[in-house]
């Protein structure tokens, strides 16, 4: 029952009377809640890619369920980051942002590990905000994929169109 959620009455204040939390508020709450510890706060652009992900009306806006998924999906990325992190320094490196996504079942090649490095990264290092970034990225994109890989074997078929509305959705 919502009522007896620890995150319903923290969720129920940031939603406010709609009951719905947008990209704004996102943003302003995990800011002030410090999931992002001593990192910078989350940008508007990362929280609307969170939004994005989770947001299966289509609302642009996300009730309890969503928020609650989001949450689970924040602390595992949180976890990943803090245990490459070793330095504390907030950002993460290359081989760090290789052994992180390893460790979350995905296998990437080094080209794709650089390309991912300068997409998300600064001076070749990746902050949490953009780490949080690129795992919403690359969550929506294996999940979108994996529905057209019929036979789960790597290879799916696109139309165009498809991937095109995919890629600009994220």
């Amino acid at each position: 029952m919502q009522g007896t959620d620890p995150l319903w009455v923290y969720f129920s204040a940031v939603a406010g009377q709609d009951g719905q939390i947008d990209a704004e508020e996102l943003q302003r709450s995990l800011t002030s809640s410090g999931i992002s510890g001593n990192y910078k706060p989350f940008c508007y652009e990362t929280c609307k890619l969170m939004l994005a992900m989770l947001d299966q009306d289509c609302s642009g806006s996300m009730g309890f369920e969503e928020f609650k998924n989001l949450s689970v999906a924040l602390n595992g990325w949180k976890q990943h980051f803090v245990c490459i992190d070793v330095d504390r320094s907030g950002t993460v490196e290359e081989a760090e942002l290789s052994q992180a996504l390893a460790s979350m079942g995905y296998r990437f090649s080094p080209a794709v590990i650089s390309t991912i490095v300068r997409r998300y990264g600064e001076s070749g290092k990746i902050g949490f905000d953009e780490f949080v970034a690129c795992c919403v990225k690359l969550r929506a994109l294996t999940d979108h994929f994996r529905k057209h890989d019929a036979t789960q074997q790597g290879k799916a078929t696109f139309a165009y169109d498809a991937f095109i509305q995919l890629t600009m959705s994220l």
